[in-house]
């Protein structure tokens, strides 16, 4: 049994970080999205049965691929069977030729499979699919997720989730988008796509939109698990690394954000003993050899903010103005209504209470973070410093009626009871 349960872990940590690799290079052989992942999950059963029993060969990677290979053959022959075409039964001869040709093991050329996982994800995240249709192909076919695991995670109905996998592979078919990495002077517009994409799953799982978590360590895990392939396959982007840091500086806080119950605990309540001082240290170290390069992007902008705050031991020695000047940066570089907020959050801490809300005054007056609860919670916080309040109350209110994740609401609604209760006193 005890073999078996090794087995059993082994193909685990294998189909994460071998399955990527398997499916991109039946992908380009094939062209068949549905082709390559349904050959590899046949390979991955295979093993599931045989390796419990035969014991786990000595190069399990190659293993999985050439079993996929056999399989991705099989169906192919089996699909010539039914089809009467000449036109495509030359096709499917050729690919089956390409397919019996792919040698894996020790021997096969690591650049063709570094260009092979390359072309997935410049093709996953290609600018004419839809962001939620990006998302989703990105983490089935890269990460290895499942479509009830990926469906869970964003709380969307499974069958939603699986017709935007089919629209996504549908639409790179018949829209004949290329497989392909992009030319050179496209690389850094297409290379914002793919680390958009990772943002976005990273901070899904960070700060959950709804739902009764705060945080979704699985969508963490994933998505610096795929910025570190992405790093590894382009490693003279800085911004890359800047993202891969971003990730890392704030996953190292993720335990001390969350209390006993489940509930939020904010970054001047936390335990920083509990932070994780390797990741710390590690993003430190990408985000300032980003940095040195002189390319500056949005993500290292974030890194190093991020770098900042966890290298304070207590929250009285955070550099604030320092903060305020990065984000002052990153307005310029990236102007939103987000940035300019964050920008007044770290000037109310350096210049005081104030000065922050007269900024986000500015920024709720405009009507563009309207249904934004993060600004109604954060004018929220300043009032009640102020003591106004009654003004307070009704932020805390407009937040709480925004926010979806109920770790939150629940910090929300007990700082609107607090207000209240000082209301009431004063008046």
């Amino acid at each position: 049994m005890a073999g078996s349960d090794a087995a059993h872990e082994i193909v685990a940590r294998l189909f994460r970080e071998e399955q990527g690799r398997a499916v991109a290079t039946l992908i380009r052989v094939t062209g068949d999205f549905d082709l390559a992942e349904e050959a590899v999950q046949d390979a991955f059963i295979s093993a599931l049965e045989t390796w419990p029993l035969r014991g786990v060969p000595d190069n399990p990677g190659a293993w999985i691929t050439t079993t996929a290979r056999n399989r991705a053959i099989d169906r192919l022959r089996r699909r010539k069977r039914l089809v009467e075409k000449t036109g495509t039964l030359a096709r499917e001869a050729a690919i089956e030729s390409e397919l019996e040709a792919i040698e894996p093991g020790p021997s096969e050329d690591a650049m063709h499979i570094a260009d092979d996982r390359l072309r997935l994800i410049f093709t996953c995240c290609h600018p004419a699919l839809a962001m939620d249709a990006r998302v989703a192909l990105t983490l089935r076919t890269l990460g290895g997720l499942t479509t009830p695991e990926i469906a869970r995670a964003f709380l969307v109905p499974e069958p939603t989730l699986a017709q935007r996998l089919v629209r996504a592979k549908r639409k790179i078919r018949d829209a004949g988008i290329p497989y392909r990495v992009p030319p050179a002077e496209l690389i850094p517009e297409r290379l914002d796509g793919v680390l958009r994409v990772l943002y976005l799953v990273f901070n899904e799982g960070y700060a959950a939109s709804s739902g009764d978590s705060l945080i979704r360590r699985e969508l963490c895990a994933e998505a610096i698990r795929l910025a570190r392939v992405v790093v590894s396959l382009l490693p003279d982007e800085p911004e890359a690394r800047g993202l891969l840091a971003l990730m890392l500086l704030h996953d190292a806080r993720r335990d001390a954000r969350v209390g006993p119950g489940g509930e939020l605990v904010l970054l001047d309540d936390q335990d920083r003993s509990r932070w994780d001082t390797v990741r710390i240290a590690e993003g430190r170290a990408l985000v300032e050899g980003a940095l040195v390069e002189r390319r500056p992007g949005p993500y290292q902008l974030q890194a190093a903010i991020a770098a900042l705050h966890d290298e304070a031991a207590k929250p009285a020695d955070t550099d604030w103005a320092q903060i305020a000047a990065l984000y002052v940066a990153l307005q310029r570089m990236t102007p939103s209504p987000v940035v300019e907020l964050n920008l007044a959050a770290a000037v109310a801490m350096a210049d005081g209470p104030a000065v922050g809300l007269a900024m986000m005054d500015g920024i709720e007056a405009s009507g563009e973070l309207e249904t934004y609860p993060y600004l109604h919670s954060a004018r929220a916080d300043l009032l009640r410093r102020l003591e106004r309040w009654t003004e307070a109350e009704a932020a805390y209110r407009r937040a709480l009626a925004l926010t979806t994740n109920d770790p939150e609401r629940a910090f929300l609604a007990g700082r609107l009871r607090e207000v209240e209760g000082r209301r009431r006193a004063v008046d």
